[in-house]
């Protein structure tokens, strides 16, 4: 990856802005394909990688040998008896856990005002306790205040842990491959682990050419510390793990807890699986599970039209060509007073109709105050872009200010087409002066 030049007066930033930028770099860099992806029809993707529901990746984990607690999803009240007699007849207590990308569910709190989204009932129990969650919202400190729609649960058998472990495999910039991380402490938040336990985390980065190893598995096995899990069994439970990483392109596989069970089995009670958007073509049964009511509807459509669009908090819409280009545009709003409402960047090859298809997620989100139009043109013309700006205006009926900034390739016709159209658009020179007029305008 190219390295990124930023201006000198970042340096001069305020704080919020700093944290607001790092924010939102940090998903645009995670779920935007890049530039060069922009000019590829077949790299062009929404997001970086793919997200599963738990009982989903159950379900693959298994198929890749790694042992998972027994498990039944259902979708409604009345398929749970019918579950519970064939597939839990034995069982006096079953842990019901609502289905949704994110994490801390356990934690969270669901709007009708049940506490916890995941809870050990009695089998008689089941039927009530999923009722509480199906159809309902859940709020973790992932999803944020508008949390996210609960459609599955997940029964799943109750296990006897005597030892909860940590573990991961994650792509690494430093090792450029793969790194398995292991800590002997799991089952809550690693994070605070890290920065009170650093050195419990050990981190054994494995070549992508050889493959891992018998003693690479083996370091593994003994960072994780396991109390009745035998050292072969570790070896290899940790090397279907790394089999499962890499046959199906995964960018992130986190188990947490990953356990131990009285009888001395390791077992994976939650899972956390992320794939390469790049993959889709060659993992198209994967991506088939993909669930979209589980993301931001404003990205889902983007991303149906080849556009790369993030959503955010703020009130000015923002349309501009580059990544970089984005996060400077929503810096200088930021610095200019203002804030962001989104990322929207229409890559380098955009359609007049992509562009039409941008105004129309701007003007959806009843947030924006004000549009920023800011283009660079180099092999995105400035002339398509005004006349998508102008064919938008038409279609959607534009009622909030436009400003307009062009620059480079055809950028005088592009100027034409827009004074010619009649339409109300205040114009910029530079990004500063049109950070400050898209701010001034949501004022009015």
């Amino acid at each position: 990856m190219a390295r990124t030049c930023f201006p000198s007066h970042w340096q001069q930033r305020s704080s919020a802005t700093i944290d607001m930028v790092r924010h939102a770099a940090c998903r645009l860099l995670a779920r935007l394909a890049t530039s060069a992806a922009a000019c590829n029809p077949c790299l062009h993707q929404q997001s970086r990688s793919l997200n599963v529901h738990e009982y989903q990746g159950a379900a693959l984990m298994a198929k890749f040998g790694v042992n998972v607690p027994k498990g039944i999803v259902v979708s409604s009240k009345g398929e749970i008896a019918k579950v519970l007699k064939e597939h839990f007849p034995q069982d006096t207590e079953v842990v019901v856990k609502s289905q949704v990308l994110a994490g801390g569910r356990g934690l969270g709190t669901f709007k009708n005002g049940l506490k916890g989204g995941v809870h050990i009932v009695k089998k008689e129990k089941v039927e009530e306790m999923a009722g509480k969650m199906l159809g309902q919202i859940l709020v973790t400190k992932q999803t944020g205040a508008e949390g996210k729609p609960v459609s599955k649960v997940f029964l799943c058998q109750k296990l006897n842990l005597i030892n909860e472990m940590y573990f991961a495999i994650v792509l690494d910039r430093v090792s450029a491959g793969p790194v398995m991380i292991a800590c002997s402490k799991g089952g809550t938040s690693i994070e605070d682990l890290a920065e009170k336990y650093p050195k419990m985390i050990i981190k054994v980065p494995i070549s992508i050419q050889k493959g891992i190893t018998d003693k690479e598995a083996e370091e593994v096995v003994k960072g994780l510390a396991p109390k009745k899990v035998d050292m072969k069994q570790g070896i290899d439970q940790i090397k279907k793990f790394y089999k499962l990483f890499t046959e199906t392109d995964c960018t992130q596989v986190e188990i947490n807890p990953l356990a131990e069970t009285s009888t001395g089995t390791m077992m994976a009670a939650d899972a956390k699986l992320n794939f390469d958007d790049n993959a889709a073509f060659r993992q198209k049964e994967i991506f088939a599970m993909r669930d979209t009511s589980q993301e931001d509807p404003r990205e889902v459509a983007a991303s149906k039209v080849d556009l790369n669009y993030i959503g955010l908090d703020g009130e000015i819409g923002c349309m501009v060509n580059g990544a970089g280009l984005a996060m400077a545009t929503m810096d200088i709003i930021k610095l200019s007073g203002g804030t962001p409402a989104n990322f929207l960047d229409v890559g380098g090859n955009a359609t007049e109709q992509q562009v039409v298809e941008a105004f129309k997620i701007l003007t959806a989100d009843s947030r924006v105050k004000a549009i920023l139009v800011n283009i660079f043109g180099g092999i995105m013309k400035c002339d398509v872009i005004a006349a998508g700006i102008v064919a938008a205006a038409k279609q959607v009926k534009l009622k909030v200010p436009l400003v307009v900034r062009l620059e480079g390739t055809n950028v005088d016709v592009g100027k034409t087409i827009l004074k010619e159209s009649k339409m109300t658009i205040i114009t910029a020179d530079d990004l500063d002066d049109a950070a400050k007029k898209a701010v001034k305008a949501t004022k009015k």
